[in-house]
């Protein structure tokens, strides 16, 4: 597990995610139409030289069908971003008071949709040894700042899918992560499974 924070790792994850860029670069013709962006930093940690993944639990007190989930820092695009990067690393200032530097974000993953037709860009980032971090989350928006190992999420036992219908058929299937603080579940957990399915060396 540990060799996912090798410098050689990053190096290949760099390259996996370098032609993701071209899926947005289209991204500020389509915001002048009906297109919504929106970004999230999937932040990569070590603890005790262990790599863990930095979640949030959302304010219980947003407003929205999304307080109190578990989720990664993120938000929608603002028309001063200059990409969905920038916008990651800007809702990561707001939410959690912590600057990360893009010489930290290893690049991004294939971007993700929601039910209201929000697209999502998962960016993937570095920060370092999470005792070297100094967080001071926004309390409207931030309940708690929480950890899961990399050992934790890939370990079977921890991990299931839930089926959703759509009417009376089959619609669809998400990962969902358990036995932690908290369960990651939605758009997060399909974010934190592409992102283990990168980073786990082959």
């Amino acid at each position: 597990m540990l060799d996912c924070l090798s410098p050689e790792n990053e190096h290949r994850c760099r390259q996996c995610l370098g032609p993701n860029v071209k899926l947005y670069e289209l991204q500020k013709g389509r915001k002048e139409g009906n297109q919504k962006w929106a970004s999230i930093l999937v932040c990569l940690c070590s603890l005790h030289g262990e790599p863990v993944f930095l979640f949030t639990l959302r304010s219980s007190t947003l407003k929205g069908r999304h307080k109190g989930d578990v989720s990664f820092a993120g938000g929608k695009s603002d028309p001063s971003d200059r990409d969905v990067v920038a916008t990651a690393l800007r809702e990561a200032r707001e939410e959690l008071g912590v600057n990360v530097g893009t010489e930290k974000v290893w690049g991004v993953l294939k971007p993700l949709r929601d039910v209201s037709g929000m697209v999502i860009a998962p960016v993937l980032a570095h920060l370092g040894p999470l005792e070297e971090l100094n967080f001071k989350p926004n309390p409207g928006e931030v309940d708690e700042i929480f950890t899961l190992s990399l050992s934790h999420l890939c370990n079977p036992q921890n991990r299931g899918y839930t089926h959703f219908r759509t009417g009376d058929k089959y619609g669809y299937t998400l990962p969902v992560f358990r036995n932690g603080k908290h369960r990651v579940w939605g758009l997060t957990a399909v974010a934190l499974d592409h992102t283990l399915k990168l980073i786990v060396p082959p």
